[in-house]
């Protein structure tokens, strides 16, 4: 009977405890935030991630009444802005921002040095999809007329990216493999160094995002011949796919997310959800994102994780195909 007894005592004091701390945890999310919320970017100042976090982050702190504020850790395949929100408490106050460039290096890595299911998401802020260029003076007009020497000619055209495995660099070999054309990916240090050698016939080719390219499309020194995504961006609306022009089911994008430690209260994440949502719908968001060739648009969850996840799968194959080594 003592033994039925305190076995049912306990049973109820540890609902009760429960209780206690689902009803602690509500309490708290609905006063989040009451203080500064800190958005951790793994870019550094001045780009066009750091410039659109900002403009999100602004409006943030202007509905909740709190500070959202970013915090600039540039490095390697975003480790050290990774590690330090995981590092940080699970409560909504210490924020990542993702970028589509973590599905590229997931994949390059035997083992990736950060536990991304140790993050959850939050909402994406937006897609921008690889833009395909030519000289202006080029006498190929249209992304036909490159797939066409190229397949003439195996091995004499060069494309440019930057950044060898990053998302410009794979969606060249990307390219390359959905369209059956023969040419040579030529690794640049920075865009301005890919544009120059556009400009002197060294690359018939760039394949980088329209906000890096927009000065000389504005300039009229480029020609845009095709986006990488599954349609033609909002930027240049008239601009059309690859896949519009016969490479098939070839879809290639990024993007920017918000992401939270695993373990933050999902009344916090569906608050944030929310805000986002109504935020990046609002006019004059949209297009001062657009402005820096972003799509603004949020997502659920459940959409961002699949996104990722999707987009692994895309790079690891990509990678595989390439015969790329790993990290």
């Amino acid at each position: 009977m003592w033994h039925r007894y305190t076995t049912r005592r306990a049973v109820i004091a540890g609902a009760a405890a429960l209780g206690g701390a689902l009803l602690a945890r509500t309490a708290f999310a609905e006063g989040y935030p009451s203080r500064p919320v800190r958005i951790v970017l793994p870019l550094g100042p001045g780009g066009v991630g750091d410039i659109s976090a900002r403009i999100v982050a602004d409006k943030l702190s202007d509905k909740f009444g709190q500070r959202f504020f970013i915090e600039n850790m540039p490095s390697p395949d975003g480790l050290v802005a990774g590690h330090n929100v995981l590092n940080a408490a699970a409560d909504g106050y210490t924020l990542l921002l993702v970028t589509g460039g973590i599905a590229s290096s997931v994949p390059q890595y035997k083992e990736f040095p950060l536990d991304i299911n140790a993050l959850v998401p939050i909402s994406s802020l937006g897609s921008f999809d690889c833009l395909m260029a030519v000289n202006a003076k080029s006498s190929l007009q249209n992304l036909g007329d490159f797939l066409a020497a190229a397949k003439a000619k195996p091995g004499v055209l060069n494309v440019g990216t930057i950044s060898a495995g990053g998302v410009q660099n794979l969606t060249a070999n990307y390219f390359k493999q959905a369209s059956g054309a023969d040419f040579v990916i030529v690794p640049f240090r920075t865009t301005p160094d890919t544009v120059v050698a556009l400009l002197r016939d060294d690359v018939q080719m760039v394949i980088d995002f329209y906000a890096a390219l927009q000065s000389g499309l504005d300039s009229g020194e480029l020609r845009a011949v095709a986006w990488a995504g599954a349609q033609p961006s909002p930027s240049l609306p008239k601009v059309p796919t690859a896949s519009q022009q016969g490479v098939k089911d070839f879809r290639a994008g990024s993007w920017n997310s918000l992401y939270a430690k695993a373990g933050t209260p999902q009344a916090v994440i569906d608050t944030l959800n929310k805000a986002l949502v109504g935020i990046l719908a609002e006019p004059d968001v949209k297009q001062k994102l657009l402005a820096l060739g972003i799509d603004a648009k949020a997502s659920t969850p459940a959409e961002m994780d699949r996104q990722l996840h999707d987009d692994i799968k895309t790079w690891a194959a990509v990678i595989d195909r390439a015969g790329l080594e790993k990290k």
